[in-house]
């Protein structure tokens, strides 16, 4: 479980930092999907700092497994409310299943790091 644990971080430690880095420097694919969206353009400001968080959380996670279920937690709940704001906009599914895709696999790593969650500082 430690190398697939090890494998999802990294996974998840490049898409965050690719997607909210592409969001803070104002990405005209990011800047046209927030008005799509029907977002005000300071958010996407604030959805990049909160991928950031995630995955700061992520390589704490490294060194401590329960940050790395706590930042799982934090990103699953960003990408289920990415989900059903693509959903409210109208998107087809298919638009809206890469946020389901990584809600899922940051689930999956809640799950690897359980115990974790009540011991976030806790080392192997």
């Amino acid at each position: 479980m430690y190398i697939l644990s090890i494998f999802i971080q990294i996974l998840l430690i490049l898409v965050f930092a690719m997607t909210g880095g592409s969001m803070l420097v104002g990405a005209v694919f990011q800047v046209e999907a927030f008005k799509y969206l029907g977002l005000p353009q300071w958010f996407r400001s604030v959805t990049a700092i909160v991928q950031f968080a995630g995955v700061a959380g992520l390589i704490i996670g490294f060194w401590f497994p329960g940050a790395a279920a706590w930042a799982g937690v934090w990103l699953s709940v960003t990408m289920l409310v990415a989900f059903l704001a693509h959903l409210k906009a109208g998107d087809p599914i298919g638009k809206a299943i890469p946020a389901f895709v990584l809600a899922i696999i940051s689930i999956i790593l809640i799950f690897i790091h359980l115990d974790g969650l009540l011991h976030p500082f806790s080392t192997y």
